[in-house]
């Protein structure tokens, strides 16, 4: 059931930020878009109190239980930068906004950029952990969320992998015309 309720939070999600873009640029009326846009914290709240009822229920904490919080986490700390991207896009596209500006490829804002990337990776883990610690501490049962401990171990690996590829362009910056 978590896992559909995960799908339905991100479409709901992308359903409300589509909504405040259209209401915004094409039906002009900036009130009820920044009121839709808003909204979107919204299904991360729903999905976290179904996560814990499932839980509290007695339901053994799965790996999908840890994407609930995982993608709580994420949403939050990059939900804001991709609503931007898409409002960026939309007035381009449908109220003759200014052409979005292409990402550097290379360079020092190349590396900028990358490690900006991982202090938001930084952020949603520990918005995400913190979920995760916070419903083992609910729960109070160690073999009941014993997955929640493992994907918290993986995604501590994700991070730091993702540290050092981040920060290698700092020490290495990437030149026009190399691959990776």
């Amino acid at each position: 059931m978590i896992g559909w309720l995960i799908v339905a939070c991100e479409i709901g999600f992308w359903l409300f930020v589509i909504a405040g873009l259209v209401t915004r640029y094409i039906l002009k009326q900036k009130k009820l878009s920044t009121f839709l846009l808003i909204c979107t914290p919204v299904v991360d709240f729903i999905l976290l109190i179904a996560t814990i009822i499932d839980l509290k229920n007695g339901a053994t904490a799965t790996t999908v239980h840890g994407i609930a919080a995982i993608y709580i986490g994420v949403s939050i700390a990059f939900g804001h930068q991709m609503i931007k991207w898409a409002d960026v896009r939309f007035a381009y596209y449908f109220s003759n906004g200014p052409k979005p500006a292409k990402k550097k490829k290379y360079g020092k804002e190349f590396a900028k950029s990358e490690r900006e990337g991982w202090y938001r990776h930084l952020f949603a883990w520990g918005i995400g952990s913190c979920f995760i610690f916070g419903i083992v501490w609910y729960i109070n049962n160690a073999e009941q969320t014993a997955q929640l401990m493992q994907l918290f171990i993986i995604w501590s690996i994700v991070l730091a992998i993702d540290f050092v590829i981040s920060f290698s362009y700092t020490l290495f910056p990437k030149k026009e015309g190399d691959l990776f």
